[in-house]
């Protein structure tokens, strides 16, 4: 199959509806679009320094447990969740009763990407891993009820209030099983000659197009964006996530997706794909650097302030803050196995350092946060984002 001869499916004629039948994707393919070869060069390039990074840093995977919390603020906020970044790192009790749900549904997500991570040592990508992440997704959620880790029984649609003004309808749920092995097969099949962002653009696709759940379709999908990638070999660790990419440009990844299915145009979608790549490579390496940048500063120009004696705990204190940048003295106490009142005299001395900022006003509920870590974690774009509402 050529990419540009690509013929994306049918409307098949429902009871007062049309659903959509994508095409099998379990096929050889043929790339010929300059635009997609000189756009996966880069891409290729790109994802190559991103991996050969990750290999250079000292305990990446307590900065890459920061990029995974990144991704399941910005995946479920797509969503629309209300969590912010610095939330996700707070106790349950400490968050807005209203915005509780949301909280759950990005500590899902986060565990949902672990534990799929996990598994890949074990497990190809496979239907049993997909329908597990996403029973993860919707436990203890307002959407528990939506047959979690199960394919669909009924049909769904996308946008609109039901199937008579729906933005999309998805394949019949009769259809949806045999789709999934489909894709299943594509993924895990090597005597395809198919560059393997490309292919996983087109996993991308398919999977939502499908839409095989009554729920969590998007989370799932962009989940696989990322298992695909450490699959493949694309990635040692699981740093790179395109949320973010299709979040601000939300209506052109949503225009992509529809001019494959109504005017077979994947071309245009694999080039939309590989820039998004491209960018959400550029903006890790740059956070990387900057994480780094002041792990070195914190070592050289802050704790050797402390005295030898407290040092010791310092060092040992900053582990626990790459991978939980919000505590309470109780947290680095039970850490630490130190005495409550040398906890928080430890966080006094981290407070003075400007390493950690009090972010409460009960003495009684005192939570600490290591702020210029959560800086330096958040993309440039959003920050002047922020920049611009304040002055609003």
């Amino acid at each position: 199959m050529r990419i540009t001869e690509f013929k994306s499916g049918i409307f098949e004629k429902q009871y007062k509806y049309e659903s959509f039948l994508p095409v099998s994707i379990n096929r050889q393919w043929k790339i010929d679009s300059d635009k997609i070869i000189a756009k996966l060069s880069e891409a290729d390039r790109i994802v190559g320094a991103l991996s050969e990074r990750t290999k250079l840093i000292p305990d990446v995977d307590k900065f890459i447990g920061m990029h995974i919390a990144k991704e399941a603020s910005q995946s479920t906020k797509i969503e629309g969740t209300q969590t912010e970044f610095a939330e996700i790192f707070r106790k349950k009790e400490f968050i807005p009763k209203e915005r509780r749900n949301d909280w759950q549904e990005v500590q899902n997500y986060i565990r949902a990407i672990n534990e799929s991570i996990a598994k890949l040592e074990k497990l190809p990508i496979s239907t049993k891993l997909i329908c597990d992440a996403h029973k993860i997704l919707l436990e203890d959620t307002k959407d528990g009820h939506k047959a979690p880790g199960e394919y669909r029984k009924t049909q769904n649609w996308i946008g609109g209030s039901s199937l008579k003004d729906a933005y999309y309808i998805p394949p019949s749920s009769e259809k949806v099983s045999e789709l999934m092995a489909d894709l299943e097969k594509f993924v895990n099949n090597k005597k395809l000659n198919i560059p393997e962002l490309v292919k996983i653009a087109i996993v991308h696709y398919q999977f939502e197009t499908i839409h095989p759940f009554l729920d969590g379709n998007g989370r799932i999908g962009r989940l696989l964006i990322t298992l695909s990638l450490v699959s493949s070999g694309l990635l040692n660790k699981p740093s790179l996530y395109l949320s973010d990419f299709f979040e601000r440009n939300r209506i052109d990844y949503y225009d992509s997706l529809t001019r494959v299915r109504i005017q077979n145009d994947l071309e245009n979608w694999i080039i939309f794909f590989l820039t998004g790549i491209i960018e959400v490579c550029n903006n890790s390496l740059d956070v990387f650097d900057k994480v780094l940048k002041l792990k070195e500063d914190i070592e050289k120009n802050k704790i050797i302030q402390l005295s030898k004696p407290k040092m010791i705990n310092a060092y040992k204190l900053m582990e626990l803050l790459y991978k939980q940048p919000t505590v309470k003295i109780n947290d680095v106490s039970n850490f630490l196995n130190i005495k409550f009142d040398t906890a928080k005299t430890l966080i006094k001395d981290f407070v003075k350092l400007k390493i950690l900022v009090d972010i409460t006003s009960s003495e009684r509920k005192q939570v600490f946060e290591f702020s210029d870590y959560l800086v330096a974690l958040t993309p440039k774009h959003i920050k002047e984002k922020k920049k611009i509402n304040s002055r609003k």
